[in-house]
């Protein structure tokens, strides 16, 4: 009996494996039932939702269909037993979300409308790719049928694009929003500034949009070859610009963090204001080749007055808990070598200048902590002690991650050797121009944020994953969908599919049966992935 009853379970989950793959769902959900028979959406139905606070994710549903089939929707408050219904379900998390699609109706469960926007997610995938674009053709929408209970495994699912280095207009920003809330993601991490640019509009400090957004010259090729183009480069975002972006994000369920570097990569401000850096006499220019600056901010009271004016604007226009102060990459001679600096670290009592650093970091932390805010930054910023309330991006590898989640800290995993999708990601004789690296999709998607060195309590002190687009030489957003997109998929997939059910053979069987959904959407995804 207990051979027969193996031989049954064995039966039952190769069928729902198989069943999962058909169905090619970016990230697999929790758990996926199949049944036979479909739903097929026309002309006549509408959405019956049973709150309000439902409504926006209906009209989304709406006009999709609308836009992709010229299907009619309408949306009402109340009960139904055919058509498209969506219930709150208070037993359900924050995120958690229940879809059932019979022959009948499709049905959407969730407590939040966070969950239903999920849902919805899922509901999209299932349907024809047809739906993600603008074709009014005959195509049916048509739903299989299926029971779907689902729920993330981490509530950070983070992505970053840095616009430092290149500037990306405001439409550009919406499209790569776009992509992440079709997989589930919702941390959008926003790298404003750099040694070679300033991308933030700061109303008490015009210089920084009159100056510091530009600069004389890009770098051309390899940061080796030394060569540049000799055309001066700029932008930046006005105030209502971030919050028209960040508004937008809102209603996906995005939420937008900024980053504003310290104290070093910061090249940038300091050819506006230079009174901020080792000697204000000296004539700085905004950062015309890649790499890290020498330039830094000094730990002046001067300084510190600077940064809390730019962080209480920037707060201002982003509602959400993070602030991203960077941290990272923060070369110490001239802080060695200036008297100032020495002297502070005899009268404050510090061992040498990483602590020095410390104390400038714990000084923003303790200004963005009485905002009711939390300060997030590089693995860096552990160098020399950290603020308690901090929480921790590793990216140099997992060490600094462990080493905060042993501390006590909040840790999000980026660890560059699995999730910077500036990486090469084929042979780069066959790829365009990138930083280096050989990260292929099979390698991103074999990356397990929880790691053995952790026990079960700080276990839980990794809230999540995110990978980096840095954009040295990603000039534009078509080149930064072809180094994200298939491996933002993989990425997706290990923020929220329980991690037993990772397996890169479905995975890949998966991303290839769903890219007609980045053909029709016009992605210019990368498949290199195919042949490896």
């Amino acid at each position: 009996m207990k051979r027969i009853l193996l031989a049954f379970l064995i039966a039952g989950f190769s069928f729902s494996a198989m069943a999962q793959n058909a169905y090619n769902l970016i990230p697999v959900p929790k758990q996926l039932t199949p049944a036979e028979g479909s739903f097929t959406i026309k002309k006549g139905m509408g959405i019956s939702i049973a709150d309000e606070s439902l409504r926006p994710v209906a009209a989304m549903l709406a006009n999709q269909c609308q836009t992709a089939a010229g299907i009619s929707l309408p949306i009402k408050v109340g009960k139904a037993s055919t058509g498209i219904v969506m219930l709150v379900n208070p037993s359900l998390g924050e995120e958690a979300y229940a879809l059932n699609v019979s022959s009948k109706k499709i049905e959407v469960q969730a407590k939040t409308g966070k969950g239903a926007f999920y849902a919805l997610q899922t509901l999209l995938q299932l349907m024809p790719a047809q739906v993600h674009g603008k074709d009014l053709s005959a195509t049916p929408l048509t739903v299989p049928n299926c029971s779907v209970q689902d729920e993330p495994r981490f509530s950070y699912r983070g992505l970053m694009l840095d616009v430092g280095r290149h500037y990306y207009p405001v439409d550009h920003i919406k499209r790569f929003i776009d992509l992440m809330a079709m997989y589930k993601m919702n941390i959008f991490h926003w790298h404003l500034t750099e040694d070679q640019g300033w991308r933030i509009e700061i109303k008490k400090y015009p210089l920084l949009t009159q100056l510091s957004s530009i600069r004389k010259e890009s770098t051309v090729g390899r940061y080796s070859d030394k060569k540049f183009d000799g055309k001066p480069y700029g932008g930046f975002y006005t105030q209502e610009e971030v919050k028209d972006i960040v508004a937008y994000a809102g209603k996906k369920f995005i939420t937008v963090i900024p980053e504003i570097e310290m104290p070093g990569h910061s090249q940038a401000v300091l050819a506006a204001y230079p009174q901020l850096g080792a000697n204000a006499d000296k004539i700085y220019q905004v950062g015309t080749k890649w790499g890290v600056s020498e330039d830094v901010l000094f730990p002046r009271e001067e300084t510190f007055t600077f940064l809390e004016n730019v962080l209480t604007e920037v707060m201002a226009l982003f509602p959400g808990p993070y602030i991203h102060i960077g941290g990272d990459e923060c070369p110490k001679a001239q802080w060695k070598e200036s008297r100032f600096c020495q002297d502070l670290i005899k009268k404050q009592g510090l061992k040498d200048e990483h602590e020095l650093q410390s104390y400038f970091i714990r000084r923003i932390d303790k200004f963005i902590s009485s905002k009711g805010r939390k300060l997030l930054g590089w693995d860096e910023i552990l160098e020399g002690g950290l603020s308690p309330n901090a929480t921790v991006m590793s990216w140099r590898g997992t060490a600094g991650g462990i080493e905060a989640a042993k501390q006590g800290h909040d840790v999000v995993m980026s660890p560059n050797s699995f999730l910077y999708f500036d990486y090469y990601q084929a042979d780069p004789k066959t790829e365009p121009i990138a930083i280096g690296g050989n990260l292929t999709l099979e390698k991103t998607y074999s990356f397990e944020p929880h790691l053995p060195e952790l026990n079960a309590a700080e276990t839980k002190h990794v809230i999540g994953i995110q990978g980096n687009v840095w954009t040295e030489y990603i000039k534009d957003l078509p080149y930064a969908e072809y180094m994200t997109y298939p491996r933002a998929l993989a990425l997706a997939e290990i923020a929220w599919s329980p991690m037993a059910s990772k397996n890169y053979a479905d995975f890949k069987k998966r991303v290839t049966g769903h890219l007609p959904v980045l053909d029709i959407m016009k992605v210019n995804y990368a498949k290199a992935f195919l042949k490896q």
